[in-house]
């Protein structure tokens, strides 16, 4: 076969989920314009961004195309006269890097060709739709019964996967749908076994589940041919669109928000959830339930694009189940993205952010106790309940499901073992992108909080408090000191003195007083010579003074100055604790 033919150009390793963030870092005036200069970043590494230049008609030529989805975006007013003011750039540039955050934080436009384009030149400049034609041309010269009708142009949010209406050259009224899908990040199955369970697909056979008319892969993509259903999907249901019609269009701003009726909402919910246990208990990876993936046929739910787990696809809500480490395994991420259908099937609308806090008045409070198992913080932090769980809650539990048609669907012993393998690495790359972005969060919350206006107002108070305790404990130390100094020194006077010139024990009381004794003259004192009893009585106790220099303070005691001793300490000696007269008198 011609299109199996077509050389290997392997998986294509860049995850088209992961958000994108521009920040406008400078502006810069030539001579008839100014040029803004952006930083991209994918994901949360700071590593992974570059820079780009665009000017004011670049952002109008990418408003203009975004028209289509039927939003009020706020690009800043064009301006012909005055544009080259300063003040008018430094205001313009605000309003542009608002026009960034609203385009990357909307869900379904930051996915969307026309933005990853304007952001992402590099890894987004291909035709997609040129190379897609390519490989079904190939297909068409092995297989001639198959014609092309139309290309129907971005009905999918995928921008590496293409659709084309179809027709089978001797039933000219019947069509069908042809999708074109790239291999994406999470294939690790081998080529053969790839190769093998996509051409397994069209013998499944489950009444819940959309039926495949013909599918085939090489190394590099698959093809799959489905027919055409004029009702479209069940988002399309909700959302009152119609199935040929862009996605933007569809569904981006619809007129009407209104979600579906009480029974609607049972039936429908517990078809989905009884397919599920069915791939769970083949061991048959899913991961891609939305709203667009389930086609309605009646009053029937039947999932669509099985092989998107095949292809090693991301899924259309990654972006929000990444945040939530509990959810970890495939099964789980099936559980949650459930709670997003729910959500929308009976609001009319998608969840405005996840985890949701507080719930709308819904139909029963049936439907939000489902809801709150799969979409509040509770659950998010907890982990999801499984399939068989949701089954047996009052909401699913009474419903009756009236079909008359056997699943079947043999998966052989080798491929089960390689799609376990498969299922595994996907989960392994999931938890280690939860990791990461848990560590990323918790840095940010650190250093925000550390930058914190109220965390700087403490740091200050603590520091203030920090260093009154250490001068108070300075303080109390060197009362301390002066203490022991005086108390060595009292204790020293008691001793007999040996000689006038005897040292006395070193302090810092003492050391000053000498200090000071050397700068003025010292005393002067002569004792008594009397040979009288009486005299020599006296003269035994204490030296009497008979002439002193002092003039002003007297910088040293000297034992037995009598001129001292009457005027006293405090007067002397100001700078002397008043407590420790009585012990410095001593000296």
């Amino acid at each position: 076969m011609a299109f199996m033919e077509k050389p290997p150009a392997g998986k294509v390793l860049l995850d088209d989920t992961v958000p994108l963030t521009a920040a406008i870092e400078a502006s810069q005036s030539l001579q008839s314009h100014t040029e803004y200069i952006i930083r991209v970043q994918r994901g949360i590494s700071v590593e992974n961004s570059w820079q780009i230049v665009r000017r004011y008609s670049d952002f109008d030529l990418l408003n203009n195309s975004l028209q289509i989805a039927g939003l009020s975006l706020p690009l800043p007013p064009k301006k012909l006269i005055g544009n080259m003011d300063r003040e008018f750039i430094a205001e313009r540039q605000k309003g542009l890097q608002n026009y960034l955050n609203v385009i990357t934080t909307n869900h379904i436009l930051s996915n969307c060709e026309l933005v990853k384009k304007f952001l992402d030149p590099n890894n987004y400049s291909a035709n997609y739709t040129e190379i897609a034609l390519q490989h079904v041309s190939m297909f068409f010269r092995s297989e001639p019964k198959w014609e092309v009708v139309e290309p129907l142009k971005d009905i999918g949010w995928r921008i590496r996967k293409k659709y084309f209406l179809m027709k089978i050259k001797n039933q000219p009224k019947e069509r069908l749908v042809l999708s074109w899908a790239d291999l994406g990040p999470d294939k690790y199955l081998s080529d053969k076994d790839f190769q093998c369970l996509i051409k397994l697909l069209p013998s499944c056979l489950h009444p819940y589940i959309y039926r495949v008319t013909f599918a085939t892969a090489n190394e590099s993509s698959a093809l799959l041919i489905r027919m055409f259903n004029e009702k479209g999907t069940l988002k399309d249901l909700i959302y009152k669109a119609k199935p040929k019609d862009p996605f933007l269009k569809k569904y981006c701003n619809p007129k009407k928000i209104q979600g579906l009726e009480l029974q609607q909402i049972k039936t429908y919910g517990r078809q989905i959830l009884e397919v599920l246990k069915f791939l769970h208990d083949k061991g048959f990876p899913y991961g891609h339930l939305h709203a667009s993936n389930v086609m309605l046929d009646g009053d029937t739910c039947r999932l669509l694009d099985l092989e998107n787990s095949l292809l090693g696809l991301p899924s259309f809500y990654r972006s929000y189940f990444t945040q939530f480490r509990k959810i970890n395994t495939l099964e789980s991420v099936d559980v949650h993205c459930f709670g997003h259908l729910l959500y929308e099937m009976t609001y009319g609308r998608p969840p405005d952010s996840v985890p949701v806090d507080s719930f709308p008045p819904a139909p029963s409070m049936a439907v939000v106790a489902v809801l709150e198992s799969t979409l509040s913080c509770e659950a998010c932090k907890n982990g999801m309940p499984t399939v068989s769980r949701l089954l047996q809650m009052p909401l699913f539990s009474d419903v009756l499901l009236t079909t008359s048609e056997k699943p079947q669907f043999k998966i052989p012993t080798k491929l089960k073992e390689a799609l376990k393998i498969a299922k595994e690495c996907i989960e392994k790359r999931l938890i280690e992108e939860q990791k990461q972005i848990h560590q990323h969060r918790r840095l940010t919350r650190a250093q925000s909080h550390h930058g914190s206006e109220e965390e700087r107002k403490k740091r200050k108070i603590l520091a203030r408090k920090k260093s009154k305790r250490s001068a108070i404990e300075n303080s109390e130390e060197h009362s301390a000191k002066y203490t022991n100094s005086n108390n060595s020194a009292g204790s020293g006077a008691s001793s007999p003195l040996t000689s006038p010139s005897s040292p006395t024990p070193p302090s810092t009381t003492e050391d000053l007083l000498s200090k000071k004794c050397k700068e003025k003259a010292a005393c002067i004192t002569s004792t008594s010579t009397s040979a009288s009893a009486s005299a020599s009585t006296s003269t035994s106790t204490s030296s009497s003074l008979t002439s002193c220099g002092h003039r002003g303070t007297c910088p040293a005691l000297a034992p037995g100055c009598e001129w001292c001793e009457q005027r006293g300490l405090a007067q002397l000696h100001p700078e002397f604790p008043k407590g420790n007269f009585e012990k410095s008198r001593n000296l």
